[in-house]
């Protein structure tokens, strides 16, 4: 029972001292508590955790036709990015997984020359993001450095309300191959220099991972 006393207080004490400047206490705690997160998925894996398009399937509507609404209301032509790879990943603030940002913004540091970063904010999981634009743009910049592109908030799953890109991200009948809609929040979808729809990384799977790093390490 003595233990039990002094070891709650330590707890409530350790819980105080996570707490980081423009992060509420979850935030703080699971921004430290990342890595333990990630534990289990470097451990165990996922049997759909990495899904590839081995056969090169080519889309089937031009990945290029897309455009995106960025955080500050001004519109991406996506066919401006042509020659670089593309990673598209839905976000979240409040998300365990939200460490993933930081990743992701060493990812793209590392391979900027080839390599664009999206992420997409979406409250779909949990409600994990109810922030507007204007705050999630300020949280990833303070607490996460983040540079890359963000697009509006919008819904990723799949339903009326779609946005458009992870409608042609979780559609065959538009990417050629991939049905898979985002399991949780920081589901990653690379795209090629050529348009072509490679990966699927689930958010076990860290931005920084060996198979994804290795798909900018090979060229």
């Amino acid at each position: 029972m003595k233990t039990v006393i002094i070891v709650i207080p330590l707890l409530v004490v350790a819980i105080l001292l996570m707490k980081k400047k423009d992060m509420s206490y979850r935030q703080s705690v699971l921004k430290s508590m990342y890595p333990l997160i990630m534990l289990p998925g470097k451990i165990f894996g996922s049997k759909n955790a990495i899904q590839k398009n081995t056969a090169n399937i080519a889309p089937i509507v031009d990945f290029y036709s897309l455009k995106i609404e960025l955080n500050d209301g001004s519109m991406l032509d996506v066919n401006q990015l042509k020659g670089k790879k593309i990673i598209l990943v839905n976000t979240a603030s409040d998300c365990g997984y939200t460490g993933q940002y930081a990743e992701l913004e060493k990812l793209f540091q590392q391979h900027k020359d080839k390599l664009v970063i999206i992420g997409f904010p979406a409250n779909d999981f949990k409600e994990q993001e109810k922030k507007d634009d204007a705050a999630i743009a300020e949280f990833c910049k303070i607490n996460y450095g983040v540079t890359f592109y963000l697009a509006k908030k919008s819904q990723v799953v799949k339903g009326a309300e779609q946005n458009p890109v992870f409608n042609w991200l979780s559609n065959k009948e538009k990417n050629g191959w991939c049905n898979q809609q985002p399991t949780w929040n920081f589901c990653k979808y690379l795209v090629d220099q050529n348009g072509v729809l490679t990966h699927f990384f689930a958010q076990t799977v860290s931005p920084l991972d060996p198979q994804v790093e290795g798909e900018f390490k090979s060229e």
